[in-house]
């Protein structure tokens, strides 16, 4: 066994109901005086309760999903005004995909409020869309200083919704199975990940409102981020970035439909990981595991529910053929690749 693993410098606070308590002492460990929080309209109530009695300068809530350039460009002018000093996400993937635009060219530390299950608070990873082409990149100063996790913040997150972000999650959990740098550390924590939502998600949708299943969903997603964030983007991902910069589709939908079919795609050609996959979902193979879990969600299906366009399967499977890893499991030609978008476009 050789390998070399990164363990990204990052506290997490994880406490249901204490979300207020844990971030103003985050807030103070940062000495900071002048704080601008990033929540969208969605998350504007949970917002503005935890950060009560924080030093904030300025509540931006232009937020928008896949952080177009000029939506990023808005929000690093509104923090420059004001010299803040700490940025406070609160909410989804978006709203801290946004903080994180603005930490890329100010250096400003963040601090994560998560209410979904995007998983993006754990990862040095960002992206910016332009021009319908979605751009993404590492850099440490994206990373946030510290999460605070409370699942009492993702009750009001409806159950389709969900669904689908905590299927986003387990696509981290897979991709990390064999992304560009993977190494046992992140199979492990990703195998954990599998687990903790195959049991967390089916609670969710039975009961809402209990917070043993948002729990257990929310520590999964944690795990999940943290193995994708060591392990790299993997095939899975250029797909999804590609259809979400190209078409503008839902994120976490997106991640929700395409995971099936590149998990048969990538299975067969990867087989200790496929074994570690499957043991974790409980089940005789990987897609069995994953088809089951789908059927009692009732996750979403099609692309073309989600709004692409049937004749953009060809541009986007020549796009995700120039952006795939070079290593993965299985050759990735366009004829492949092709295939395995018409089928996620017909629910196949």
């Amino acid at each position: 066994m050789r390998f070399v693993h990164d363990t990204l410098p990052q506290r997490v606070r994880f406490a249901s109901g204490a979300a207020a308590e844990s971030l103003a002492a985050e807030i103070a460990a940062l000495g900071a005086r002048r704080v601008m929080v990033v929540a969208g309209a969605s998350a504007r109530e949970s917002a503005d309760r935890v950060t009560a009695g924080l030093p904030v300068v300025h509540r931006h809530d232009d937020v928008v999903m896949h952080v177009p350039a000029d939506v990023a460009a808005r929000a690093r002018a509104a923090a420059a005004e004001r010299d803040v000093d700490a940025l406070v996400s609160v909410g989804g993937g978006s709203a801290t995909g946004l903080a994180k635009a603005v930490a890329l060219t100010t250096g400003v530390p963040i601090v994560a409020v998560p209410t979904t299950y995007a998983g993006s608070e754990a990862t040095a990873v960002w992206g910016l869309t332009e021009d319908s082409v979605k751009t993404t990149g590492t850099d440490p100063g994206v990373l946030p200083r510290a999460v605070v996790y409370d699942a009492t913040l993702t009750l009001s997150l409806p159950v389709g919704l969900s669904v689908a972000s905590g299927l986003n999650a387990l696509a981290h959990c897979v991709d990390s199975m064999w992304a560009p740098r993977t190494d046992p550390i992140d199979q492990a924590l990703a195998a954990e990940g599998v687990r903790a939502l195959r049991t967390g998600l089916p609670l969710v949708v039975k009961d809402p409102r209990a917070l043993d299943g948002r729990e257990q969903t929310l520590y999964g997603a944690y795990l999940a981020a943290a193995a994708f964030a060591s392990a790299g983007s993997g095939l899975h991902h250029k797909v999804c970035h590609v259809l979400g910069g190209m078409f503008n589709l839902p994120h976490a939908q997106t991640h929700a439909v395409v995971l099936p079919h590149v998990l048969a795609f990538n299975a067969p050609f990867a087989p200790d990981a496929e074994r570690r996959l499957a043991a974790a979902f409980g089940s005789p193979t990987a897609v069995e595991g994953l088809t089951g879990l789908r059927d009692r969600l009732g996750a979403p299906r099609s692309l073309a529910a989600l709004g692409m366009p049937r004749d953009g399967v060809a541009a986007a499977a020549a796009a995700v053929v120039a952006a795939a890893p070079a290593d993965n499991p299985r050759p990735v030609t366009l004829d492949a690749v092709t295939a395995l978008v018409r089928n996620a476009w017909e629910a196949r």
